[in-house]
C-alpha cells in the first residue's frame, strides 16, 4: 500500500469532521439573508486550502466571491482543474425532513444533510485526495488547480463573468476539468459521464381582457387565456413524443452505433426505474431506449402552469391572463439562441385572435460532449476508477444540465471529465439529502489515484 493510501485509511475520521464543518454553514445563495454564510463558505474552503499547503485566494465578482488555489506550476506538463459550488438549495419544506438540514446525521451508512452530495461532499473528495498525496510526500509532476463558486444554485453569474475574462482565461488555463457533481450508475459501479445535455428556458405570458371576466356573461364571446395557452402548449409535442417546433432537429447529433450498443449493455431494468418513480410504464420520443431519452435525444417540458381561480370552491370567470414556464433540454450542437428563436416564431404562428403575447427566454446554455477517442484523461481515471472500485466503469451521459462546464469546454479548449461518486436517490434539491459515507471515502482514493496514474505518465 502507498504512503497516500495509508494516509488517507489514517485520517478517515478528520476527513468527516471537516466535511460536517462546511455541511453545518447554511450557504443558500438563493436567499439574500444567507449572505454572510456564503462569505463563511467560502473563507472556510480557503482556509482549508492554506492549511494544506496550496496558493489559495478569494476572488471577487459580480456575485459571490470564487475561491482559488493551485500547487506549484510544473513546465510542459498537463493542468488539471477542479470545479466545484460552495453553496447549496434552500432545505424547503423543512417538515419533511427527519434531520436537521444543516446538522449531518448519519443512519444507515450515509449521511444526511443539504449539501452532502451536491456539491460539498463530492468536491471536498478531491481536496482531501490532494491533501492526501502532499502530506505524505508525493511530488506531483503536473498542477492541480481548484476553482470553486457560491452561485451554482443561482445562475453562476460570476464564474461565467470571471470565465470571459482576459484575468480568468489566463488564471484558469488548464488541460482537464474535473467535476464530481454527478451520479453513479448503480452503488458501487464507478461511471464517466462523458456528455451533458443544454437548456434554454422559457416563460409564456398570455392576455385577454383587462379583468376577469363572469363566465356566464362573457363565456363564448371572447378567447379564453388559458385556453389559448393549453391548446399553444399542446402543439409543441404529439402523441410520439416527436417535438413539433420547425427546425428543432436540424442540428442534433445522432447517436453512434457504438453509444447505442454501450448503453443497451447497461445493467438497467426498465420497468425498475419507472416502479421507483410511481410509474406503471414510461412516455417519450419513439424508436429510442429510456436512456437514450434521458440522457442524449432532445426535450420539451412544461414546468408550471398559472391561470384563474385556485382557491377552495369554485369561481366561474374567465381570467383575464395565463402564464406557463417551460423549458428545452438540448443535446451538444444544438444552439440554445437558435432554438429560442424557433420557440418564439412557432408561438407567433399559434396566438388566436384577441388575445396579446410575450415570451421571456430566462436562460440559456449548450449541451457538452467529449471524443471518447480522443481523451488523454479517461484511461487513468479508468485505471484508477477500476483499482478502486474492483470494476471497470461504465461510460455514460446525463440528461442534466451543468452550464458551466460546457464553457469551460468551449472556452479553456479543455478535457471536461465528469466523475460522481452519488446515487441517483440522493435526494438532491429535496429533503433528506444524502450521501453514502462509503462512496465519500471510495471517492478520495479514487481521486487521489487518478492523481497518481496521471504523475506516473509524466
Amino acid at each position: 500500500m502507498s504512503l497516500f493510501e495509508n494516509y488517507i485509511l489514517s485520517q478517515k475520521e478528520n476527513f468527516e469532521s471537516k466535511w460536517f464543518e462546511i455541511l453545518r454553514i447554511p450557504s443558500i445563495s438563493t436567499l439574500e439573508k444567507f449572505k454572510p454564510e456564503i462569505l463563511k463558505a467560502a473563507d472556510w474552503f480557503r482556509n482549508r486550502f492554506l492549511e494544506i499547503g496550496l496558493h489559495s485566494e478569494l476572488i471577487e465578482t459580480i456575485g459571490y466571491p470564487l475561491v482559488y488555489a493551485e500547487t506549484p506550476a510544473v513546465a510542459d506538463a498537463p493542468v488539471v482543474l477542479v470545479y466545484g459550488h460552495y453553496d447549496v438549495q434552500p432545505p424547503d419544506p423543512m417538515e419533511l425532513w427527519q434531520s436537521p438540514p444543516f446538522e449531518p446525521t448519519i443512519r444507515n451508512g450515509n449521511v444526511y444533510a443539504r449539501g452532502a452530495t451536491d456539491d460539498k461532499g463530492q468536491f471536498l473528495t478531491h481536496v482531501f485526495a490532494v491533501e492526501s498525496l502532499i502530506k505524505s510526500g508525493e511530488k506531483l509532476p503536473f498542477q492541480i488547480k481548484f476553482i470553486v463558486e457560491g452561485e451554482e444554485e443561482y445562475g453562476g453569474k460570476g464564474i461565467d463573468h470571471f470565465l470571459h475574462s482576459d484575468e480568468g482565461q489566463k488564471k484558469l488555463a488548464c488541460d482537464c476539468v474535473l467535476v464530481s457533481d454527478t451520479s453513479m450508475f448503480g452503488f458501487g459501479q464507478p461511471t464517466i459521464t462523458y456528455g451533458l445535455r443544454g437548456i434554454t428556458a422559457f416563460e409564456l405570458f398570455l392576455t385577454g381582457p383587462n379583468r376577469d371576466l363572469h363566465s356566464g356573461t362573457f363565456g363564448g364571446s371572447v378567447f379564453n387565456p388559458a385556453i389559448a395557452l393549453t391548446k399553444i402548449l399542446s402543439q409543441f409535442i404529439d402523441e410520439k413524443g416527436v417535438v413539433q417546433v420547425p427546425g428543432f432537429y436540424d442540428d442534433v447529433i445522432p447517436l453512434t452505433d457504438r453509444e447505442r450498443t454501450q448503453f443497451a449493455n447497461l445493467d438497467f431494468d426498465d420497468n425498475a426505474f419507472f416502479e421507483k418513480i410511481g410509474l406503471s410504464q414510461g412516455f417519450g420520443e419513439t424508436g429510442f431506449s429510456t436512456n437514450e431519452r434521458r440522457w442524449a435525444r432532445p426535450t420539451f417540458d412544461i414546468n408550471g402552469l398559472t391561470s384563474g381561480y385556485q382557491g377552495e370552491g369554485s369561481k366561474t370567470i374567465i381570467p383575464s391572463k395565463a402564464s406557463a414556464k417551460f423549458t428545452c433540454r438540448l443535446v451538444p450542437n444544438q444552439n440554445p439562441h437558435t432554438i429560442a428563436d424557433s420557440v418564439r416564431k412557432f408561438i407567433a404562428s399559434q396566438i388566436p385572435p384577441g388575445i396579446t403575447w410575450k415570451l421571456e427566454v430566462q436562460h440559456g446554455a449548450p449541451g457538452m460532449r467529449l471524443d471518447l477517442d480522443t481523451s488523454k484523461f479517461t484511461v487513468p481515471m479508468s485505471n484508477a476508477l477500476e483499482k478502486t472500485f474492483n470494476c471497470s466503469p461504465v461510460f455514460t451521459r446525463e440528461g442534466g444540465s451543468i452550464p458551466v462546464v460546457a464553457e469551460f469546454q468551449r472556452v479553456l479548449k479543455a478535457e471536461v471529465l465528469l466523475v460522481g461518486w452519488g446515487q441517483d436517490d440522493d435526494a438532491l434539491h429535496s429533503p433528506n439529502e444524502k450521501f453514502s459515507l462509503t462512496s465519500f471515502h471510495s471517492g478520495i482514493l479514487a481521486s487521489a489515484r487518478f492523481f497518481a496514474e496521471l504523475a506516473q505518465q509524466q
